[in-house]
């Protein structure tokens, strides 16, 4: 995403809170103030266990906070968050079977919130490239439909929540098919992922590979943005196909 983009001339200076302080923590605290963004508050989760470090009083001037942290922190932090009235992007995964949950302390504390499996503008593009993709395969029962994904061997997940939102968007071509999902973590892969339609005849990939974070940093600045006065409950990939923000 462009410089021009994420800040344009007349936006006003968003003050940040920043929750996780790991790999994607440090490169959102990093790029944010070249985003037009002050970062008024850093915590890792070592100061910030069940959500304790998170108060009124740490959070007041905040416009939004950036959630990056682990599974089973995500609920607490939103909670504790959601209570200040911040705003919030969350980019942890692992939590969406909880999704309903979390619309009630969104909706009850009446505060804005984005989420996404992925904060990539990239990955968001290709959950509608897979779906249409599976919906023309779909009609050739040649074609088995399969997912892979690799990631970094400290990621907590497997499958990756992206893995899942993939899987989610094709699978209702596939009626009688099940799309199997197969994970990999080794190394130091910042994450791939790859569709594909394999017959006897020859094989279709569709796949996307991350060369950094800065994409993710840059989609969940650009989140924070948006969301910034909002109220209500948001996937990101809404947020990008509704153009809202342009």
């Amino acid at each position: 995403m462009s410089e021009s983009t994420n800040n344009p001339a007349n936006a006003a200076v968003l003050k940040l809170a920043i929750l996780g302080y790991g790999k994607m923590g440090r490169t959102i605290a990093q790029l944010a103030p070249q985003r037009g963004f002050e970062v008024r508050l850093v915590m890792d989760i070592d100061v910030n266990a069940g959500g304790a470090g998170v108060t009124p009083e740490k959070f007041k001037g905040v416009d939004v906070c950036i959630e990056f942290t682990e599974p089973k922190a995500v609920l607490d932090n939103i909670r504790r968050v959601a209570e200040t009235g911040c705003n919030l992007v969350v980019g942890t995964t692992g939590w969406h079977s909880r999704l309903d949950e979390v619309r009630k302390i969104v909706e009850s504390n009446g505060i804005g919130m984005v989420y996404a499996a992925n904060f990539s503008i990239g990955v968001n593009l290709f959950y509608r490239l897979a779906r249409q993709a599976a919906e023309m395969f779909a009609a050739f029962p040649i074609y088995d439909p399969y997912l892979t994904e690799t990631h970094h061997q400290f990621k907590k997940d497997a499958p990756s929540g992206t893995a899942l939102e993939i899987k989610r968007q094709v699978q209702p071509a596939f009626k009688d098919r099940e799309v199997p999902v197969v994970s990999t973590r080794a190394g130091y892969f910042p994450g791939v992922h790859e569709l594909g339609f394999d017959s006897e005849a020859d094989t279709i990939i569709l796949r996307h590979t991350a060369r950094s974070r800065q994409g993710f940093a840059e989609g969940a600045l650009y989140a924070a943005r948006w969301v910034g006065g909002k109220k209500g409950l948001f996937n990101f990939a809404d947020v990008l196909e509704k153009g809202i923000g342009r």
